[in-house]
């Protein structure tokens, strides 16, 4: 039964097993292990980011497509919500609206995408999309009186989700049970389910002829299978799953703006984060996002204490500033690339298979 849930798909390190229930834990737990406002927004970027991560690895990963144009979608799935609720109200009927309505446009410009630009070579197909999501960046700036400009959108959910609903008025086990709580939890189930999700589909036929065809397309072709046709229905299912990241996104954020679910920036971290946790794994999706926003968002908190217990040493503890998180974190990555090239996952099945690359 476990392993047809994860589609045959197991760990196969006992390390790495250990990891992912570790943060399966975790994450089911996080309200009531890691109490506090940041530490829960923290968990609920995690889920958002495995769910964006997993998505894309499903184009570089797998299919061996190099797309900027990723945050295009997920910015699209954040705007839905939030042109939806602004504009009809805060309600269920909203929501659906601004749902299925970002779907539809991620699956009709994922088409399109895919259609007109798959049959081009891969840098010129990654520089198309480039322009596609600079251009759809622009267009959501320029268009303040539909989208909020650069300011954004503030907007409602429906009271279930809202934090000044209460559904016991003593707290369990130290935390309040109100809407906030349920819409963690509403993100939690849908991280859990895409990413069970897109285990079944890498794990499927189509998945396996997308492996082929990172592999060698040329070889894929001769053997009769239409290129094309799989990588833009690969191209399209990775844009449906990155616009429900964009509303997991909106529906934690409540707001939706060009910085938040647009930024390029955030197409730096999706590719950090691949990398990282290892591509062509959908494990290292979840591994590498929770290894990534965490170290994000308590990488200041940690330099401050170092600062502060090396104040004697002005030169180190200027050097531990939290103003250069950024450098640490930089310093962070190029160490986990040079000690994990195939990622924290593949690094790990590879211990797994040949013990002696432990030495």
């Amino acid at each position: 039964m476990f392993k047809r849930l994860l589609s045959n798909d197991l760990p196969r390190d006992r390390t790495l097993a250990v990891l992912l229930i570790a943060l399966l834990i975790a994450l089911a737990f996080a309200p009531f292990i890691f109490p506090g406002v940041k530490a829960l927004g923290i968990a609920a970027k995690v889920l958002v980011f495995l769910v964006l991560v997993a998505s894309f690895d499903l184009l570089l990963g797998y299919t061996g497509i190099v797309s900027f144009a990723h945050t295009m979608f997920f910015g699209i799935g954040a705007y839905g919500i939030a042109i939806a609720c602004t504009r009809l109200g805060a309600t269920w009927g909203a929501v659906a609206v601004g749902f299925f309505g970002a779907l539809a446009l991620s699956f009709v410009l994922a088409l399109i995408v895919g259609l007109f630009s798959l049959r081009v070579r891969a840098i010129f197909f990654a520089m198309i999309t480039l322009a596609v999501a600079s251009a759809f960046q622009t267009l959501a700036s320029q268009l303040s009186d539909f989208t909020g400009g650069d300011d954004g959108l503030n907007f409602k959910l429906p009271e279930l989700l809202s934090a000044g609903l209460s559904f016991s008025e003593e707290p369990f086990l130290g935390v309040a049970l109100n809407g906030r709580l349920l819409c963690y939890y509403v993100l939690f189930f849908t991280a859990l389910a895409s990413l069970l999700a897109l285990l079944r589909i890498v794990n499927s036929p189509f998945g396996r002829v997308l492996q082929a065809i990172r592999e060698n397309e040329f070889r894929a072709e001769a053997i009769g299978y239409r290129v094309v046709v799989y990588r833009t229905v690969s191209s399209v299912l990775s844009a449906l799953f990155a616009t429900l990241a964009g509303v997991m996104l909106a529906f934690w954020l409540r707001y939706s703006g060009p910085d938040t679910s647009l930024s390029f920036e955030i197409m730096i971290d999706v590719l950090l984060i691949v990398v990282i946790g290892g591509m062509g794994t959908i494990y290292g999706a979840a591994i590498g996002a929770a290894l990534f926003v965490v170290a994000q968002g308590y990488l200041q908190d940690l330099l401050k204490l170092g600062s502060d217990a090396t104040a004697g040493l002005p030169w180190l503890s200027a050097l531990l500033s939290p103003d250069r998180w950024l450098l640490w974190l930089g310093v962070l990555f190029v160490l986990s690339v040079y000690y994990f090239p195939s990622g924290v996952v593949g690094r790990l099945r590879e211990m797994a298979r040949d013990p002696q690359s432990k030495h």
